[in-house]
């Protein structure tokens, strides 16, 4: 796990600055405290700098950016390569030797790029962020892996391409532009995030999961996706629940078995729910050493009751190393800066915040790498909330004549409900789109308009996030072995909430202490077998995650798998009304006072409404705006 950028100067450029490239690599110094490196072209118009923590192979050897034995390919990457040894094998049985580190899956990825091309992707199982230099083609490859694990930013100006994985190295060039994306606010405030390739940075776009970069001297830039899901799913062989259940099991074990890899103490965070637990269970077999795992929760909490005590028992009976700690108030409200510093961009997910204490927590325990439960609620139907749309999804399904539909549409905005979510996805029922857009919807597109200022609107025009939703849904629509809803909703999650909101606060705050996190739920062979269990088996009894728990009992007790879920939250809502509150309104009140892009009386609205979400939303933008565009801070 390690922090990568460079940049590469196209024809008619000047030549890069060495010490503007050093500069941009130690923004990330967090994301790789054991060792730093950068690399430069002998005509300057091609650099690479990475700073570096320590995983796989320790050594001085396995340092980067690392170069062929004639330098004329040059790689840097950020994450972890899980079958290196295997891949190393298959190499040596073709002949390639030279090797010169013992077993560096940097190394593996050089010499597999040297015998396969840009193909070898391929072969990787792992999560990974890529920048490849190909002195023999003048190329530049930048990649990001199948699930989008581990971000890539990339940006064009000054006659130059530069990538990152942070936002805040390419804002080291004191020339970059910073301004605000208008169209990525306007979708920021649908999904709390801003869906790939943009960022809400004008200018600076991120590759998005699955896709890569081709870039040229002469300007050349093609983008392209160089890994589609429905390549490499198909119906599950297995007849029974039972055999499908031992399956999923037997794919989930090698999955955490894979992410034991490493030199480095790995432990695993434990909530005390199915995937944690799991995660723990399955890390523990064939381990002669306690397993290490840590647990949050928060202190004089009302609105979100702790699960220590379910973590704290099941630890006890694994035997494992247990901590854990209870966050305050002041805690958290303290840590607000920081986390706008390392989101980069607005991650309007409170649990930003729990997430990098209990990362906090492993690091101050000595744990280099742990692992997360990310995915497991998306593709096994574990959130309460999607039997509502897949019940709404169905009864659009019936032949109700679009003329009616569309009177009953009518009839709820007469009657004032217009900003509920009830007419939202009535009227995408109406005009043909899904209900469900996403997991984690913030202001639907009627609140947008009210939320938005005269000019902001008149800018837009008739935008709308479908436009960010319509791709993904035509790639399922194309793609899809079954077209169900249910399939529907993971691959979207898949593809927009998870990469870029779930896992970027996972990679943000877990990286701000040096902590590498892993997600075995999301390994891709576990994923396209996932995708490939129909929506009966998977809502079988109305029962959520039905499969999965079928899959593990007998693996982890009964107590776990039939308790309520209750998920990973913050007690955002009380803060609202004590510390946080007059926080919020300075700091909205200035955004929208200063910007001009909302509408201050329906920003009033949302305030005086008290709900703690909402206004977290908001002042997730406005504290990033004060950050990183208002003051010029990095």
């Amino acid at each position: 796990m390690c922090g990568l950028c460079g940049a590469i100067v196209f024809e008619g450029g000047k030549p890069l600055d060495v010490f503007q490239l050093v500069s941009m690599r130690d923004t990330m110094v967090h994301r790789g405290p054991d060792g730093a490196g950068v690399w430069l072209a002998k005509n300057g118009r091609v650099g690479l700098g990475h700073r570096r923590l320590s995983i796989i192979d320790l050594s001085a050897a396995a340092s980067q950016p690392m170069g062929s034995h004639d330098g004329t390919v040059q790689v840097v990457f950020n994450g972890e390569i899980y079958n290196h040894a295997e891949i190393r094998h298959e190499l040596e049985a073709l002949g390639v030797g030279r090797w010169i580190t013992d077993h560096s899956d940097t190394e593996v990825i050089l010499r597999a790029y040297q015998n396969w091309g840009i193909a070898c992707l391929e072969r990787f199982r792992g999560m990974f962020a890529i920048a490849i230099w190909d002195g023999r083609t003048q190329e530049l490859w930048l990649v990001r892996d199948r699930r989008g694990i581990k971000p890539l930013y990339w940006s064009v100006h000054d006659g130059k391409l530069a990538f990152a994985s942070e936002i805040k190295a390419l804002l080291i060039d004191p020339i970059h532009p910073r301004a605000i994306d208008e169209e990525s606010l306007y979708h920021y405030l649908s999904f709390l995030t801003v869906p790939s390739p943009k960022t809400l940075f004008q200018g600076i776009a991120k590759l998005a999961e699955g896709c890569l970069l081709r870039v040229k001297p002469n300007g050349t830039i093609e983008e392209k996706r160089w890994y589609e899901l429905w390549d490499h799913v198909s119906p599950v062989s297995e007849r029974s629940d039972d055999d499908i259940a031992a399956r999923l099991l037997s794919e989930l074990r090698t999955s955490v078995q894979l992410r034991k890899v490493g030199d480095v103490p790995v432990g695993v965070f434990l909530s005390g729910g199915i995937d944690s637990s799991t995660n723990a269970a399955l890390f523990r077999e064939g381990e002669s050493t306690q397993v290490k795992t840590f647990c949050i929760g928060y202190q004089g909490s009302s609105s979100y009751q702790n699960e220590t005590h379910y973590a704290r028992q099941f630890a006890n009976s694994l035997g494992a190393e247990h901590h854990e700690i209870l966050l305050t108030q002041k805690d958290l409200l303290d840590f607000i800066p920081r986390m706008i510093e390392l989101q980069d961009e607005p991650i309007a997910d409170p649990v930003c915040m729990p997430v990098y204490f209990v990362s906090k927590l492993a690091r101050d325990h000595g744990v280099t790498v742990a692992q997360a439960g990310e995915g497991s609620d998306e593709l096994f139907w574990g959130y309460e909330s999607w039997k509502y749309y897949l019940r709404l999804a169905k009864l659009n399904d019936l032949p109700v004549p679009r003329l009616f539909k569309s009177a009953g549409l009518a009839a709820a905005r007469m009657l004032g409900w217009g900003h509920s979510l009830y007419y939202e996805l009535l009227r995408r029922g109406t005009v043909g789109e899904p209900v469900f857009w996403s997991g984690a919807e913030a202001f639907r597109e009627f609140e947008k308009r009210q939320l938005l200022s005269a000019d902001t609107q008149r800018r837009l025009g008739d935008i709308s996030s479908w436009d960010a939703i319509q791709p993904i849904w035509k790639r399922f629509q194309s793609g899809s072995w079954e077209p169900s809803h249910l399939l529907w909703m993971t691959y979207c999650d898949l593809s927009l909430r998870l990469p870029e909101l779930l896992l970027m606060r996972v990679d943000k705050m877990s990286m701000g202490v040096s902590l590498e996190c892993r997600v075995p739920f999301l390994d891709h062979k576990f994923v396209e077998y996932a995708m490939g269990i129909p929506e009966s088996v998977k809502t079988r009894g109305g029962i959520s995650k039905a499969i999965l728990k079928r899959a593990v009992r007998g693996l982890i007790p009964d107590a776990i798998i039939d308790r309520r879920k209750q998920g990973f939250g913050v007690p955002v809502h009380e803060w609202f009304f004590k510390d946080l509150g007059h926080e919020v309104r300075r700091s909205v009140g200035r955004f929208v006072k200063e910007t001009g892009w909302l509408n201050p009386a329906a920003v009033r609205r949302v305030l005086d409404k008290g709900r703690g979400t909402d206004a977290w939303y908001l002042y997730n933008l406005s504290a990033w705006w004060e950050h990183f565009l208002a003051g010029g801070i990095i």
